[in-house]
């Protein structure tokens, strides 16, 4: 069994999928290895996960979308970024020629192996070794990128296109106002008409939403997010005031009202008519 992802299969799983729906949780993962070895406080350091985000969106395989989740925390390595956005601050030795040292994410020091926690803070008293870091990705990002892809894959085969949700979960003071935020790189990650059928379910839920600020969607929605190679992908972040003490990391009593209500947004994106819907 893997260490760095699973995959929750519907159940009685039938071939071709009912749905090309697939749900990734890249950012839930609770999973800290032992050679990580941090200097910082582990519950600062927990604080960079998208705390029970797979949870919520559990009802997913019950209803007939297929959910991979990580289980490898992200601040051991970020499966949502791009396995060259390497932090040259964090390792000891000349990184590959192709390291993009200058993306923003590295700039902040969340790059494919994070530098810093929530706040700022540094995770390692240490540089680490490079062979260290691409050790983590040959370990957890590859492995969860080759079965995202199988996914994505087969849901294409099925059905002739692919639409893939990318649940996160955001701090409450990130977009204040803001229940849910709909990142599609501006438009280039998914067709309108996604966003905006998501838009509507939320909306008809009673959730407040934004799109694209402050989070745009990261590397999973970019780097899958081809309308026109027939895979659609979203990023969706939920504001973790809905269901999240963020200062102890426990579930509020709003937790399960949430998971409900996700329940029932998911039910309807299942029984959407996507090939209508993306013809348009």
């Amino acid at each position: 069994m893997s260490t760095a992802f699973d995959i929750r299969w519907p159940d009685g799983e039938a071939e071709p999928p009912a749905t090309p729906l697939v749900f990734a949780s890249p950012h839930s993962g609770r999973l800290y290895p032992d050679d990580m070895n941090p200097a910082l406080d582990p519950l600062c350091i927990r604080r960079t996960e998208d705390a029970r985000v797979d949870d919520l969106v559990g009802e997913g395989p019950v209803l007939g979308a297929p959910l991979i989740r990580a289980l490898t925390a992200r601040a051991y390595l970020d499966v949502n970024r791009d396995p060259a956005e390497l932090d040259p601050r964090l390792f000891s030795e000349a990184l590959p020629a192709d390291a993009r040292t200058l993306s923003p994410r590295v700039a902040a020091g969340l790059g494919v192996v994070a530098r810093v926690a929530s706040g700022g803070a540094e995770i390692y008293d240490r540089r680490l070794s490079l062979a260290e870091g691409l050790g983590r990705i040959a370990r957890v990002h590859q492995p969860y990128h080759d079965a995202l892809s199988r996914l994505l894959a087969r849901a294409r085969r099925a059905h002739g296109f692919a639409v893939l949700i990318d649940w996160h979960s955001m701090p409450a003071t990130a977009a204040p106002g803001v229940d849910f935020v709909l990142g599609d790189r501006f438009g280039a990650a998914c067709s309108p008409a996604l966003t905006g059928a998501v838009e509507k379910i939320l909306a008809e839920a009673g959730y407040r939403t934004a799109r694209n600020s402050p989070f745009a969607g990261g590397y999973t929605t970019e780097h899958y997010g081809r309308p026109h190679h027939r895979t659609h992908a979203l990023q969706v972040e939920i504001n973790r005031g809905l269901y999240l003490d963020e200062a102890r990391l426990e579930t509020t009593a709003d937790f399960e009202r949430l998971r409900g209500d996700l329940g029932g947004i998911i039910a309807r994106l299942v029984a959407a008519d996507w090939r209508r819907l993306l013809a348009h």
